[in-house]
């Protein structure tokens, strides 16, 4: 039976709190807004003595924007900013089924583009009643909580005076660039394990996984028909970068091969094998780069054979590889990593 969220949940419009008006504190209650990172979470705030905040448990859905729908259950208690809407269930519901709920709000975001809220329709959005929530729900097992551990307990300092700037590519060059595949997404008629790298900010860039099978022989036009496998998959040990939409500039760290759409640049280091650590450290700071291509600008790979990145070097002014893999190691939660 479908259900809409009202028949489910007890709606509450949030807070409503501006940030700039609290006093941060890194001990205080959750602050969240409508950011999708962090369970929602921007900062801490102290407590206010006439506002009490909301019960952990409860789940947090971004109104409008860019991250419309996003939804988090949320472990501690917390206060809420402008176009937050606050969930609680009008039954028990356990952990997975609030999770699963969560999953089914954000299944909605295609209702919200060219700017539509879910301010008044929130309510009215069709999800499964609890006697209708697959079974795989209950038998998947919640990740345990990540380690706050580093891989090395001693610290490494920062310092960015000395760093060098690079060329991304040509003769003094890091990377050897390749331009994702031009082609659509492919159609399921089987299961696979491949990962589909888009145009995302979020998920490691993965939208879907595909079999062999439908990777070959879905095409998007006559001409592709006669492109063979090995121009649609790509070898991992690789960072992939969004060069186009409001995720351009998203680089993350692709550990297994993979196919990809042509918004992607693929980046392999030219005189040197990434591990985990090192490219991550190169991913923050292609990152920080994306505002260089705002209001519609792509970093299509001939643009990106001319960019540029500043990294640490060693005595020889060379790309001081041990160094950045030494700094991701010793930062909190570097454990999990391994």
């Amino acid at each position: 039976m479908t259900c809409k969220v009202s028949d489910i949940f007890e709606i509450n419009y949030g807070n409503s709190l501006p940030l700039n008006n609290l006093i941060k504190d890194k001990n205080g209650i959750n602050f969240i807004s409508r950011q999708s990172k962090n369970n929602g979470c921007s900062s801490k705030v102290k407590e206010l003595e006439n506002v009490k905040p909301y019960d952990p448990g409860l789940i947090t859905v971004v109104l409008n924007g860019n991250n419309v729908l996003d939804s988090f259950v949320q472990p501690h208690a917390f206060y809420t900013a402008y176009h937050v809407m606050v969930l609680a269930p009008k039954s028990e519901m356990d952990l997975k089924e609030k999770i699963f709920y969560c999953m089914c709000l954000r299944k909605n975001k295609y209702r919200y583009s060219y700017g539509r809220q879910a301010n008044t329709t929130l309510q009215n959005i069709p999800i499964p009643s609890k006697d209708k929530i697959p079974t795989w729900v209950y038998n998947t097992p919640l990740p345990s909580a990540p380690s706050k551990d580093s891989v090395n307990q001693e610290s490494v300092l920062l310092n960015t005076a000395s760093w060098k700037t690079f060329k991304y590519s040509g003769k003094d060059g890091i990377f050897i660039i390749k331009g994702g595949y031009y082609n659509k997404k492919p159609d399921h008629t089987e299961e696979g394990n491949i990962p589909f790298i888009s145009a995302a900010g979020q998920t490691n860039g993965i939208t879907d996984y595909y079999s062999l099978y439908d990777i070959e022989n879905n095409h998007k036009d006559e001409g592709s028909i006669a492109h063979p496998l090995s121009h649609k998959l790509f070898k991992g040990n690789c960072i992939t970068v969004v060069n186009n939409g409001s995720a351009v500039g998203s680089a993350f760290y692709q550990e297994n091969d993979f196919t990809c759409s042509h918004d992607i640049n693929i980046l392999y280091l030219k005189n040197k094998e990434y591990n985990k650590y090192i490219a991550l450290f190169i991913c923050t700071l292609i990152r920080l780069e994306n505002y260089r291509w705002t209001y519609g600008r792509k970093w299509r790979p001939v643009r990106m054979h001319k960019s540029e990145i500043k990294l640490p070097t060693d005595t020889e002014g060379a790309p001081d590889w041990n160094f950045m893999e030494l700094f991701i190691k010793s930062l909190p939660y570097s454990q999990n990593l391994d």
